[in-house]
């Protein structure tokens, strides 16, 4: 489907070469750039709107006639001719590990004849683990808005619009149809999505698309334009940010314990040619965070108060990580096909190569059966990696069935004797399968059952096809994290990423004191998942009854010590507590 969009841009911006912008030597359409090796070079980068052209005929510029010959025939698919853009403004605000990025911008339907009309496409790429919340648009005489509707109400209500008019063109680009625009008028668009703050070693940055191509700039004199970023972070914990690198050049204009506030207001001759990126970190040493609380709406149907709870790692050195036995579980089975495959592999042999020398791992292939490296964990050695990566090279061949539930048990028979180290499963699949409930019961039970530090589960989803809602699910019983890459191009950084989060693990074991006092509690997840210091832990919940001043929570270190701390219960401090809960799980 990418490569389609980009072919249809590609036959769009060869077609715009009929518009006629004028003798004046001052003015000159924008050039037209060649489509490059890659199939998928003209992806937006930034949001983008295109004039949908199934007739080659309305092409022209609407202020100035060129007469030329008419153009029989259709563009079948049709023709995509990015439109210029007149304005643009973006607002971010920062909510502890989430982004809500708005978005507002002008173009012109500058390709098509006044008294011609184009359907006009849309298309918003997001950032990390990004959703997309709302579309507004305004034009001459039309307004839309995009809302959520229940799927039932869809099939009852035969007016909806047909899907075919938006969704994702990749797993991060997301795209819609706005329909039947005059040539020549101005669509006024805004767009909200949210999106990850990612966190590494205590620096939390962020990256929001904002490259723009340079033939969207309108042809003309180079005029000066003027770019609006406003940048809004806010934190739980009460430690000072530190402000660490960005992209764009900002002005700060707000600064208190947990928040600050910057501002770019530049005039300039040509659109973003860079990403907004910006990155900062919490002075703090060690294990740190808050509880925030807010009162439901009046309009939601569960009215118990819900509470927030942010725990930090804090600038946390490699040396105080709990020691792993890790067993990865990956899926060779015969929809594990070339890239998969071999994308897979490449991430497995990285992930091992990043193991300690003190770690212990083995590796589990299945499709229909299971093939074991060894039957026993083994030390992490330059020799026991080698010897995994022939074994791999080996036996990661694609075909057979799907069979997830002897692996699993396989390996967590392996890991029952696991001592002074987090057990760690890896699993790794891009297929369903029939016995998920059973599956799930299984690991519960082993979890109620098993020993002090259970197997924790880490669950990676390759694709569309896979039974993600099952991996999430097994992932969250397990108390381990879950990752999916949709693209195919994805899989290694996705992977590898999810890798670093289980390797990393600070605090096991966490538990909440307290909340046995409290009416109708409900923590989700359920089951509390380690802290890692690749990222923040997040933990959301409702209640009824008064909530305690401050909050202890406890755990146990990588030295197998135990740990406390008291977090303080905070009120009213602007962070929209019920949209970043809704953003995080």
């Amino acid at each position: 489907m990418a490569e389609e969009f980009c072919r249809a841009v590609d036959d769009g911006m060869k077609l715009s070469k009929r518009i006629y912008f004028g003798k004046d030597r001052a003015v000159a359409p924008p050039k037209v750039p060649t489509m490059s090796k890659s199939s998928t070079s003209l992806l937006p980068k930034a949001p983008m709107v295109y004039a949908v052209i199934h007739d080659p005929g309305i092409v022209d510029n609407p202020d100035i006639a060129s007469y030329q010959p008419h153009v029989y025939g259709r563009c079948d698919p049709p023709a995509l001719i990015p439109l210029q853009m007149n304005a643009i403004e973006m607002e971010i605000d920062c909510y502890l590990d989430t982004a809500f990025v708005t978005v507002s911008g002008t173009w012109r339907v500058h390709c098509v004849t006044g008294s011609s009309t184009t359907d006009c496409r849309l298309a918003i790429p997001i950032g990390d683990e990004g959703s997309i919340l709302g579309v507004e648009v305004n034009a001459l005489r039309k307004s839309y808005s995009t809302r959520l509707v229940v799927m039932d109400e869809c099939k009852e209500n035969q007016s909806a619009t047909p899907a075919q008019n938006g969704g994702f063109l990749k797993s991060n680009i997301f795209t819609l149809t706005i329909p039947q625009i005059d040539g020549g008028s101005n669509l006024s668009i805004k767009m909200r999505w949210s999106q990850k703050v990612v966190c590494s070693n205590g620096e939390y940055s962020l990256n929001v698309p904002f490259t723009f191509p340079e033939f969207i700039n309108p042809a003309g004199k180079r005029m000066s334009k003027r770019e609006k970023i406003r940048l809004n972070v806010d934190v739980v914990a009460g430690s000072e940010l530190l402000f660490k690198t960005t992209s764009h050049p900002l002005q700060q204009v707000r600064r208190h314990a947990g928040s600050m506030g910057f501002v770019c207001d530049n005039e300039v001759l040509s659109w973003s040619k860079d990403d907004f990126s910006f990155s900062y970190a919490v002075s703090s040493s060690h294990i740190n965070g808050g509880v925030l609380l807010e009162s439901a709406s009046v309009h939601d149907f569960d009215q118990r108060e819900m509470f927030y709870l942010y725990l930090s790692p804090g600038n946390i050195q490699k040396k105080k990580v709990f020691k792993k036995d890790i067993i990865f579980i990956i899926d060779i089975s015969g929809s594990m096909q070339e890239k998969l495959m071999d994308d897979t592999k490449n991430a497995l042999l990285s992930a091992l190569s990043k193991l300690n020398s003190n770690d212990m791992f083995t590796i589990i292939a299945f499709n229909g059966e299971s093939h074991l490296y060894s039957k026993s964990m083994e030390l992490a050695s330059n020799d026991a990696v080698e010897r995994a990566r022939e074994w791999i090279n080996l036996n990661f061949v694609a075909g057979g069935g799907t069979n997830i539930s002897h692996p699993l048990n396989t390996a967590i028979e392996i890991l029952s004797g696991a001592q002074s180290s987090v057990p760690i499963i890896f699993l790794v699949t891009d297929g369903t399968v029939e016995d998920e409930r059973q599956i799930c019961t299984m690991v519960k039970n082993h979890m109620i059952n098993g020993e002090s530090i259970c197997p924790r589960i880490y669950t990676f989803g390759i694709g569309p096809f896979c039974n993600h809602y099952f991996l999430r699910m097994l992932a969250t019983i397990g108390r381990g994290q879950y990752d999916a890459a949709l693209d195919v191009d994805m899989i290694e950084s996705r992977m590898l990423t999810l890798f670093e989060k289980a390797s990393s693990l600070i605090l096991a074991n966490i538990k909440m004191d307290m909340l046995d006092e409290i009416d109708q509690v409900e923590v989700y997840p359920s089951h509390i998942p380690d802290l890692s210091s690749e990222g923040p832990l997040i933990l959301s919940g409702r209640y009824k009854g008064n909530f305690p001043e401050t909050l202890k929570v406890k755990g146990i270190l990588a030295d197998f010590s135990n740990f406390e701390i008291d977090l303080k219960i905070q009120k009213d401090k602007g962070i929209p507590v019920q949209r970043v809960k809704y953003s995080s799980t």
